[in-house]
C-alpha cells in the first residue's frame, strides 16, 4: 500500500473545527485547517466530530480526488459505477471508457483507481481513533458506540477493498501512527479472500453489540446503527457464498439477511418507486448520506438531464437494461406470450422503468422528451447536441423535478445517497434462501413483497418454479429494482456472468418521426465494449505497487 495513503491527512476534522494561534515568534505557525492530536484526545467533542468525519472519507489531492466523491461510494459524481458495467454508459467518457473496453491496466485505471488507497488511508485513521479513544474524557455509553461505529466504518473500507481486489492486506491494529513501521512485510501480505471476509463479518458482529438501534434526529441516516452493520454483514455474506468468492455458505448468507428481517424495524416504501430516492425520511432506508444541494456533485439533474433542457446528458441507460423491463402483465418482452408491441416498446412496462429512465414520449418537467429525429428537442438536432444521449435514453432515477437544471448549485434542499435499504436485504435472502434449499414460500415471499409493494403493482411470480428458474427471476429482479445503485457491476461479477453480459455491445435506439409515426433501429451506443477473466477484480493501481518496493502482489494478469 502507498505510503502516502497512510500519512495522517489530518486529524483535520472539518472546517468547522478550526484553531488559531499567535505566537511571539511570528514564524511558529500554527495550521487553521486542523486541530492537534492533543486537542482531540482531550476533548470528546472533538474526538467525536473526528470519528463522524470518517464517513465523509479522506481528502484525496486534486488529481485524486478527480471523478471521486468522499465518502462510501460514488453516490451523485458525475460518471456512476453503473457507467462501468450493462446498465448505461457515460455519454462524455469521464475515464469510464476504457474500461468498459477492457482496457483497464494498473498504469491506467479510469474511474476505478483510487479504492485501495483511499481505503487504507481511511482504515488507518479508523485504527487510530481506536487506538486512542481510552484516554479521551467521555462516558462509558459514548465510548461503546464510537467504537462500534469505527469498526463499522473499518468493516466497510474493507468491504470496498474485497469487493474490487479480492485478497487483502489486513492490517488490524498494526498502523495508527505516521511513526509506526511502514515497511514490514507483513503490511503488503495480502490475505486470502475468506480470511478478509471473516475479519470484516467479526468487526460488524462487534459493532452490532455497541451501536444503537437508532439514530437521533440529527444524525437519523448518517451514522452507523446496529441495522447498518446487519445489513453490511448481509451483504459480504451473500459475496462470501457466491461463485467467485466461495469463501462461505449460502445458508449463512440467508441467516445474516433473516436476521435484519427479523429487527422489524425496517419496511417496503410504499410512496412510489420514484419518490423513495428522494424522499429522505422513510421506513426502507437502512443507511444513508444525506447531500446538501449547495455542493457541486449532487447537482445530478443538470449532470444527466437531456440537452434538450439545457443538461449534460452524462449516465444514460443502455438499451440492454430497457430490454430487460418486464411488461405489467409479468411477461417479458422475448417471451411467446408477451404483449410487448415492438412498435409502441414502452407501453405497459414496469413502472420502475418510468421512474428510472426518460425515453422518447416520457412526461418530465411539464414537457415531453423527445429523443427522435428529425427536429426531437433532446436528440441531435436539439439544443447543446454535444450533449445528446449516445443511448436514445436519459436516467430518471434519483432526480428531483422540483429542483432546478439550471443553474442548480445555490438552491436550498438534500438529497440522500443510499447505502443499504430493506429491498436489497429482501433480495439477499431470496437469493440465498433459494441456493441454499430451494425456492420454498419464503423465497416467494421476499421476492413478491418488493415485486408487489404499494407503488410498483408488479404480478407474483408464477408458482412452481425450479432453482434454476428461480436463480434466474432473482437476479433479472436485482437488475431492475436495485439499478443504478452500485449493485450490478458487483453482481456480474460474484455470479460469475461478466464474461457474458460485460462482452455484449452497449445497445441504443435510433428513433426516427415521419408524421405521427415512430420507427425503432437498434445501435451499438459505445464500440469495442469487451471483458477479460482477469477483470473480475481490479488492478491495484502500479504507484501503490512500486511504493511497496514491489512487495505488494498483483492481481493475476495485469
Amino acid at each position: 500500500m502507498n505510503i502516502k495513503s497512510l500519512k495522517l491527512p489530518g486529524l483535520a476534522v472539518a472546517a468547522l473545527l478550526t484553531v488559531t494561534a499567535c505566537d511571539q515568534n511570528f514564524l511558529d505557525v500554527v495550521p487553521t485547517d486542523r486541530v492537534s492530536d492533543a486537542s482531540i484526545l482531550s476533548d470528546s467533542v472533538l474526538f467525536e466530530a473526528y470519528v463522524t468525519n470518517r464517513y465523509m472519507g479522506v481528502r484525496l489531492t486534486d488529481k485524486e480526488a478527480e471523478g471521486t466523491l468522499p465518502g462510501f461510494g460514488r453516490g451523485f459524481e458525475y460518471a456512476m459505477w453503473s457507467s462501468l458495467t450493462d446498465e448505461s454508459i457515460y455519454n462524455n467518457d469521464d475515464n469510464t471508457w476504457l474500461i468498459q473496453r477492457g482496457q483497464i491496466a494498473p498504469e491506467n485505471t479510469g474511474i476505478a483507481g483510487t479504492f485501495w488507497g483511499r481505503s487504507y488511508r481511511s482504515i488507518r485513521e479508523v485504527n487510530y481513533a481506536l487506538a486512542n479513544i481510552e484516554q479521551v474524557p467521555m462516558s462509558a455509553g459514548r465510548r461503546s458506540r464510537l467504537k462500534g461505529e469505527l469498526q463499522f466504518i473499518r468493516a466497510f473500507r474493507y468491504h470496498d477493498l474485497i469487493r474490487n481486489y479480492g485478497k487483502v492486506v489486513l492490517m488490524g491494529d498494526k498502523v495508527s501512527e505516521v511513526s509506526d513501521d511502514l515497511t514490514s512485510p507483513e503490511l503488503f501480505q495480502r490475505a486470502e479472500i475468506k480470511a478478509g471476509l471473516d475479519y470484516a463479518i467479526a468487526q460488524l458482529d462487534e459493532a452490532t453489540a455497541l451501536l444503537p438501534a437508532s439514530n437521533d434526529n440529527n444524525w437519523k441516516l448518517g451514522r452507523a446503527t446496529k441495522g447498518a452493520a446487519m445489513a453490511l454483514k448481509s451483504r459480504l455474506a451473500l459475496y462470501a457464498a457466491s461463485p467467485l468468492y466461495n469463501a462461505g455458505t449460502w445458508q449463512q448468507a440467508a441467516a445474516a439477511a433473516k436476521a435484519v428481517m427479523d429487527l422489524n424495524k425496517y419496511n417496503l416504501y410504499t410512496g412510489g418507486y420514484g419518490n423513495l430516492f428522494i424522499t429522505s425520511d422513510n421506513p426502507e432506508i437502512i443507511f444513508g448520506r444525506l447531500y446538501a444541494i449547495g455542493a457541486r456533485h449532487v447537482c445530478l439533474e443538470i449532470a444527466n438531464g437531456p440537452n434538450g433542457y439545457n443538461a449534460w446528458g452524462g449516465n444514460v441507460p443502455v438499451q440492454n437494461l430497457v430490454d430487460d423491463y418486464e411488461m405489467m402483465d409479468g411477461t417479458r418482452i422475448t417471451d411467446a406470450n408477451t404483449s410487448y408491441d415492438p412498435k409502441n416498446p414502452y407501453k405497459n412496462r414496469d413502472p420502475r422503468f418510468y421512474a428510472t429512465i426518460l425515453y422518447n414520449g416520457a412526461p418530465y418537467r411539464g414537457s415531453t422528451v423527445e429523443t427522435f429525429t428529425p427536429g426531437g428537442k433532446d436528440s441531435k438536432d436539439g439544443p447543446s447536441n454535444w450533449n445528446t444521449s449516445k443511448t436514445g435514453y436519459y436516467l430518471k432515477k434519483f432526480m428531483n423535478d422540483n429542483l432546478p437544471i439550471e443553474n442548480p448549485w445555490d438552491v436550498a434542499g438534500t438529497q440522500t445517497w443510499i447505502y443499504f435499504r430493506y429491498a436489497e436485504i429482501l433480495l439477499n435472502y431470496a437469493e440465498a434462501q433459494n441456493e441454499a434449499t430451494g425456492p420454498d414460500a419464503s423465497v416467494y415471499a421476499a421476492v413478491n413483497a418488493v415485486r408487489q409493494r404499494t407503488g410498483v403493482g408488479m404480478p407474483a411470480l408464477p408458482a412452481g418454479l425450479t432453482q434454476a428458474q428461480m436463480r434466474e427471476r432473482i437476479r433479472a429482479e436485482r437488475r431492475i429494482e436495485l439499478a443504478f445503485e452500485e449493485h450490478r457491476f458487483y453482481d456480474v461479477r460474484r455470479w460469475k456472468i461478466a464474461s457474458t453480459t460485460e462482452n455484449a455491445p452497449a445497445y441504443g435506439v435510433e428513433i426516427g418521426k415521419t408524421g405521427n409515426t415512430f420507427t425503432y433501429t437498434r445501435k451499438e451506443a459505445l464500440t469495442g465494449r469487451s471483458f477479460a477473466d482477469k477483470q473480475y477484480w481490479l488492478p491495484i493501481p502500479r504507484t501503490e505497487i512500486q511504493a511497496s518496493n514491489n512487495q505488494l502482489e498483483q492481481n493475476p494478469g495485469y
